[in-house]
């Protein structure tokens, strides 16, 4: 199991439906109704906030890639990519 597959597992099944329409309106490009930043010293990664719900991807040649899925929490935007 993925990190991103450990971290679905551990939300309610509200928190997932609001993941999965999140992905899939990034998926299609639809940035307007999402509360999208770009993180700090970091190079291409955004994040996509859902009330306490946060997002963390980036994007490369055209595909987005989730590195992060959780709650606001001290330890949420801290990556660990390698």
């Amino acid at each position: 199991m993925d990190r991103i597959e450990k971290a679905l597992s551990k939300l309610t099944s509200k928190a997932r439906e609001q993941v999965k329409n999140i992905i899939k309106a990034l998926q299609m490009g639809h940035f307007d109704n999402l509360d999208i930043k770009k993180l700090k010293g970091e190079s291409g990664i955004f994040r996509a906030r859902k009330g306490k719900l946060r997002i963390i991807y980036q994007i490369r040649n055209n595909h987005i890639f989730i590195l992060k899925i959780g709650f606001r929490k001290e330890n949420t935007y801290k990556l660990s990519l390698l």
